[in-house]
């Protein structure tokens, strides 16, 4: 009898600490965007930093790839800090030669370290940051993008998670047809159009109560948030199972590391502040 009591308060024990952290982990993304310009930027500044140190912690796991974690991740928060203090005014366009000189050092420095391949620890370092450090600091111009509009930052997470609410939902009911199957044996295409569905009820709502947008352009944008971040979610998922694991990291009871619960927003944030560009033209 006591066996199956164990069995059963294991996967109710796991529940509780994945819907705990997961409640703490939204109401800090919401308590940052809507609070302060200033809260959001040390939130991000802060996920920029460990997002960038946990790619570094996965690559660097092969014996051929040596980037210097800490300062690729002291790297991201730069180009994210001149980002956030660029379009609050603080500063001129000139402060990103800050990054571009930090850039150049990292180049010159494999030059006199005589690691066993530089040219790959070069391409590791600036995957990690067009891949992570440039999509975060994307949001910063989608914060700013016509005056101060946190509810348009705060939007994209909101019909983020609704998408993947909608597609784990749905593909756990009805799920029947692969959806790339190679990279992620889990996804189904009733999920995927579960998760499209959802996405866009979600925009809908949105567009009832911020005017940002109207309902056509919050549509739109809801289109464009499903798909891209659904390309994200597979990126990770690849980059995963190319080195056989599970999650990315731990940093997260229950849900996994940074990029895990990332990994949508930074295929998210170019597409969308290029629509939204193209909008308040």
């Amino acid at each position: 009898m006591q066996f199956g009591t164990n069995n059963y308060l294991t996967p109710m024990n796991e529940l509780l600490k994945r819907t705990i952290s997961g409640l703490v982990y939204v109401i800090l993304i919401v308590a940052a965007v809507l609070s302060h310009p200033l809260a959001f930027g040390l939130l991000f500044s802060l996920i920029t930093f460990l997002s960038i140190h946990e790619f570094h912690n996965i690559t660097n796991r092969s014996s051929a790839i040596e980037v210097s974690t800490p300062l690729a991740s002291a790297g991201g928060i730069l180009l994210f800090i001149c980002t956030f203090l660029f379009v609050t005014g603080r500063v001129s366009v000139f402060a990103y030669f800050s990054y571009v000189i930090f850039v150049l050092w990292m180049f010159l420095r494999e030059l006199f370290l005589k690691k066993n391949n530089p040219i790959q620890n070069w391409a590791y370092f600036v995957l990690g940051q067009v891949m992570i450090a440039v999509p975060l600091s994307f949001l910063n111009f989608i914060l700013f993008i016509d005056g101060y509009q946190p509810f348009l930052v705060l939007s994209i997470f909101i019909i983020t998670w609704l998408n993947d609410t909608g597609a784990f939902l749905v593909g756990s009911a009805f799920g029947k047809h692969r959806f790339f199957e190679r990279i992620s044996p889990k996804k189904s295409w009733e999920g995927f159009f579960g998760g499209v569905f959802i996405g866009l009820l979600g925009g809908f709502v949105l567009s009832l109560f911020f005017h940002q947008l109207n309902l056509t352009q919050w549509l739109v944008m809801s289109v464009i948030v499903v798909l891209s971040a659904t390309f994200g979610d597979l990126t990770e998922s690849l980059m995963k199972r190319t080195l056989n694991m599970k999650d990315s990291g731990n940093i997260i009871p229950g849900h996994g590391g940074m990029l895990d619960r990332f990994d949508s927003i930074l295929m998210v944030s170019p597409f969308v502040l290029i629509y939204l560009s193209f909008i308040f033209a």
